[in-house]
């Protein structure tokens, strides 16, 4: 049986949405879950419940800008600047700590980037003793070949976004583009909660942040212990090469894992409704092996 249990995290003057799915008995570890653009932390299928299910207390919440921390149009995509972002996302995970057991961060998508952001920026340094793990699912680190936006697009974006930074540009995936499970792309179309909006310092703050990650400008702090990287290899959205050279380049983490999902889309989670266990199971496997509760499991396909 697994709790969940609803609520909000208080940051200055903004009230964010949370959620927490608990175990039916004492934890083995704990994840926090940073959820990607458009999206929202009810949209992952059964992947929270399942990891609760194997002893994994996962918490999450709405990022500002998204799903249910929005209270008014003016508020959606405005996540403020990458500065605020990884405040946010620090704050929550401070609300964890100290704990009893293992703490591990990840994050899908635009997360799986603000992820590894903040596992490479120098202010956070201190806090890397304290995360076991840091993994992510199809981080935006690029667009995949034939899927980048114009270039003048972006160059007149940042112009204007200097000017009129909260202006609002609809700039959602195709829904298509994200599962290859038609009752998952019916109901990415029917969420009232995907506005499918950034503003314009949002999304060049995260063009920015995987810019800095792609080029290698960005490198992860010293104290990161292990790093558990997937990708599908039909990802429409995100490029999943530039996630393979991200982690080629992580050659002084000695734990690192690279595991590779061949034709599957965008949303690993929310992929065939005969597949998606087994990337539940991957990260399960993987958290419970370096919590101290399991032995290490070896899967074929990674890439070492």
């Amino acid at each position: 049986m697994v709790e969940i249990t609803e609520g909000t995290h208080q940051i200055g003057d903004v009230s964010l949405y949370t959620k927490t799915w608990k175990p039916d008995g004492p934890a083995k570890a704990k994840v926090v879950f940073v959820h990607g653009f458009n999206d929202h932390i009810n949209r992952y299928c059964e992947f929270f419940p399942t990891l609760a299910s194997r002893g994994i207390e996962v918490h999450g919440f709405d990022q500002r800008g998204w799903g249910r921390s929005v209270k008014k149009s003016a508020d959606r995509g405005n996540t403020g600047p990458t500065p605020q972002v990884m405040s946010d996302i620090v704050t929550f995970i401070k609300a964890q700590l100290p704990s009893p057991v293992p703490v591990f961060v990840m994050g899908h998508s635009m997360g799986g980037a603000q992820v590894l952001s903040l596992a490479s920026d120098p202010l956070y340094e201190d806090l890397m003793p304290s995360i076991q793990g840091w993994l992510t699912e199809s981080a935006f680190l690029r667009f995949p070949k034939g899927q980048e936006p114009p270039g003048l697009k972006v160059v007149l974006g940042r112009l204007a976004g200097r000017l009129l930074p909260r202006f609002q540009l609809f700039a959602a995936l195709p829904a298509e583009n994200l599962s290859r499970d038609p009752e998952v792309v019916k109901s990415v179309l029917d969420d009232k909660l995907l506005h499918g909006y950034g503003t314009l310092q949002q999304l060049a703050n995260m063009l920015d942040r995987a810019a800095a990650l792609d080029a290698g400008r960005a490198k992860l702090n010293k104290g990161v212990k292990s790093l558990w990287i997937s990708h599908g290899t039909g990802d429409k959205g995100t490029s999943c090469e530039a996630s393979e050279a991200w982690f080629a380049r992580q050659t002084h983490v000695q734990d690192k894992e690279l595991k590779l999902y061949d034709g599957w889309y965008h949303m690993l989670h929310c992929d065939l409704p005969s597949n998606r266990e087994e990337f539940y199971n991957d990260v399960a496997n993987w958290i419970l092996a370096r919590s101290g509760t399991e032995e290490p499991r070896q899967v074929a396909e990674s890439k070492l």
